[in-house]
């Protein structure tokens, strides 16, 4: 029996072509911290790496250390001391990006209603950024952090997407098992890998992103309106 409903928030409750999204994204960060001495090739290819350090953590320590471990070891120690400074971007610049993004107001209906069905919902993003740009992107939705009962960051958790044990770092956050879940996300390798788990999918196709080419016949999928038809169903 489904008691919780996990949204990816990237492509799914928030519209967006995800180059376009981190194009902007970059060219205002870099920006904010050239003055700082960041020239802005080695600066995003650093982002990058640090981001790629957290995909690969094993759990032993929190997305936040990942990134800032390995980003202090390409740009020195003293990186560290640049963190109020990323911390400022977020809080002041982050929110030009956007307009690089849509807005379906379906989204905020959808999480809405799931609620008065009696649902737990909560936001597995992939947790790569800080709780600030992650709140931003969820108003930008049209939704407001509180909507959930927990939205993954890079400093409350140990593992990220595709990893399966992001998601049962989720589960054990809210005391559920994975079978009590259904994860609706719009990325076929990040989101879907949820169902090895014993979870219910579901492929939110406005935004799709299917780097691999994979068979996605085998998923429930379609807009909002089929989600609802979807967990209709389950009921």
């Amino acid at each position: 029996m489904i008691t919780t409903v996990l949204f990816d928030l990237d492509g799914t409750l928030l519209p967006m072509d995800q180059d376009v999204f981190v194009k902007c994204y970059f060219g205002l960060l870099a920006k904010r911290l050239a003055p700082l001495g960041y020239e802005p090739e080695p600066l995003i290819a650093g982002i990058w790496a640090g981001t790629a350090a957290m995909v690969k953590n094993d759990g032993s320590k929190l997305n936040e250390e990942a990134f800032w471990d390995d980003f202090a070891g390409r740009f020195g120690e003293k990186a560290r001391e640049d963190l109020p400074h990323f911390d400022a971007f977020y809080r002041e610049d982050f929110d030009q990006v956007q307009q690089s993004c849509g807005c379906n107001p379906k989204a905020a209906e959808t999480v809405k209603r799931i609620k008065e069905m009696g649902f737990r919902v909560a936001l597995a993003t992939n947790p790569i950024f800080p709780a600030v740009a992650t709140e931003k992107r969820i108003r930008w939705a049209g939704l407001q952090p509180e909507d959930f009962e927990l939205y993954t960051t890079y400093k409350n958790s140990t593992c990220s997407k595709p990893n399966p044990a992001y998601y049962k770092e989720v589960v054990g956050k809210l005391g559920v098992t994975p079978e009590e879940c259904l994860m609706v996300g719009n990325d076929v390798a990040e989101d879907m890998v949820a169902a090895g788990l014993g979870m219910k999918v579901f492929l939110l196709t406005d935004c799709i992103i299917n780097k691999k080419n994979e068979d996605i016949s085998r998923y429930p999928q379609g807009g909002f309106d089929e989600l609802m038809g979807f967990l209709g169903a389950l009921e």
